[in-house]
Formats: structure tokens, C-alpha cells, sequence
């Protein structure tokens, strides 16, 4: 595996934790009353290659998962994001 390959998959890896965390984080926040991370933050993370993280945090913390933004927009940045990365290691690996 090249070193662009590894830097693209270790981007991925980093984005889809932080994702994770981040819904963790703001599940941990409502619960205690704090303030709390904005949706936007969180839709953008899903968006930015953090999606499959921003996903099976919801589902691992239950969180956001009544909110009809939420359950239809991460699984479709997760599914995208996905296929980014296969379409990637596909065109550099022919």
C-alpha cells in the first residue's frame, strides 16, 4: 500500500472517531444540562468524511435519533463517504 493510500485511510479513520466522540460528547452534555455542540458542527463532521463514525455514534449513544435531519442525513453522508473511499482506492489501485 502506498503512502497516499495510507494517509487517505488514516484521514478516514481519524474523521469517522471524531464523529464518534463528538456525538458521545454531546450526548454526555445534554444528559448533564451543559451546553451543547450545535447540529450544524455535527451534520458538518458527518459530512467531512466523518459520517460512518457520526452514524454508529448515534446509534451507540442514542442520540439524535428522533431527529428527521439527523436519521436521514448522516446515513447518506456515511453511504458517501463510503463510496468516496472505495471509488479512491479503486482509481489507485487498477
Amino acid at each position: 500500500m502506498d503512502t497516499i493510500t495510507r494517509i487517505v485511510l488514516w484521514i478516514f479513520l481519524l474523521t469517522s472517531l471524531f464523529g464518534f466522540a463528538l456525538f458521545g460528547a454531546d450526548k454526555w452534555q445534554a444528559r448533564r444540562d451543559r451546553r451543547r455542540i450545535p447540529e450544524k458542527h455535527l451534520l458538518w463532521c458527518a459530512f467531512a468524511l466523518g459520517g460512518v463514525g457520526a452514524w454508529l455514534g448515534m446509534k451507540a449513544f442514542r442520540h439524535k435519533t428522533q431527529h428527521t435531519k439527523f436519521t436521514f442525513w448522516v446515513p447518506v453522508f456515511a453511504v458517501i463517504n463510503l463510496a468516496m473511499i472505495a471509488g479512491f482506492l479503486w482509481l489507485t489501485h487498477r
